[in-house]
């Protein structure tokens, strides 16, 4: 009989660990990660991006997210059969996420990973710049409570266009500086390796966005990196009270942050090796 009344027990605590799964307050979020490029500052090959890309993914999974209205995209997608990314082009991904808020209504994440300029950031041949990512957001996520996260270099450019009362903004660097951790020996940008530190221990994206900037700045502090990123954050007024109404779920999940062990850092911003008078089209990349 004890054995019996411990089966049922047990029984309905997987039935009630189902029911709140399935009642993730982000289950019915789109959600788009964008790795924008395939190299480092200096131009040579780097796995950084598509690292934060495939592993924000599941770090948004663990926190509530459903995989099927998650979409990723690479550079190089045939290189990632595991996780199936699409070709990292702004139509593509424009029309994707177009398709997948059609599926899942309720609201929207969107997280680009890559290198920047003043001008915005790279994805793929192409810029994404502030107005352009703006009208990317507003044509498929509209009024729903949104989420846009940028990690590249001046990535604060993209504040006042995306700023709107149901979205949450926050990019890796205020308008006039570089982030760090774009060299081959990064296994993550440093900002991206912060949010996927923070995800796990945070309750909400507000708390998550405080996080991070803190996560941030010691880091930078701990290894004398200057000037200072600086990650910014803006809650609009009408999303800033039902964040805590869309809490993440909790899971053991962690991930190293660093690169290689005393390997030098490299900013994402600073090319020293670019020479004199080339044109900056992105973070620490160049073209003729």
């Amino acid at each position: 009989m004890r054995r019996l009344a411990a089966l049922i027990a047990g029984l309905a605590l997987l039935g009630l660990a189902g029911t709140a799964d399935a009642a993730s307050p982000f289950a019915g979020w789109a959600a788009v990660f964008v790795a924008g490029d395939n190299r480092d500052h200096d131009g040579g090959p780097s796995e950084g991006f598509d690292n934060a890309r495939r592993d924000l993914a599941q770090a948004f999974v663990a926190a509530g997210f459903s995989p099927e209205n998650i979409r990723q995209f690479s550079v190089r997608p045939e290189r990632y059969p595991d996780t199936r990314p699409m070709k990292s082009e702004l139509i593509e991904i424009a029309t994707e996420l177009g398709r997948l808020t059609t599926k899942a209504p309720e609201g929207c994440l969107i997280y680009f990973t890559s290198h920047g300029s003043p001008q915005g950031a790279l994805v793929g041949d192409e810029i994404l710049s502030p107005n352009l990512a703006k009208f990317l957001v507003t044509s498929a996520c509209a009024d729903r409570p949104t989420v846009v996260v940028i990690s590249a270099c001046y990535s604060g450019v993209f504040v006042p266009a995306l700023q709107s009362p149901n979205r949450v903004v926050l990019t890796a660097a205020r308008p006039d500086r570089s982030s760090f951790g774009c060299g081959q020996n990064d296994k993550y940008p440093y900002f991206d390796a912060c949010m996927l530190e923070s995800v796990p221990t945070s309750n909400d994206f507000a708390i998550l966005g405080r996080a991070a900037q803190t996560c941030v700045t010691k880091r930078e502090q701990a290894e004398n990196l200057t000037p200072a990123s600086e990650p910014q954050l803006s809650i609009g007024g009408g999303v800033r009270p039902m964040l805590p109404l869309y809490p993440f779920a909790k899971a053991p999940t962690a991930f190293a942050a660093g690169g290689t062990a005393g390997a030098p850092t490299a900013a994402c911003g600073s090319d020293p090796k670019r020479p004199s008078g080339a044109a900056e089209t992105a973070c620490g990349r160049s073209r003729p």
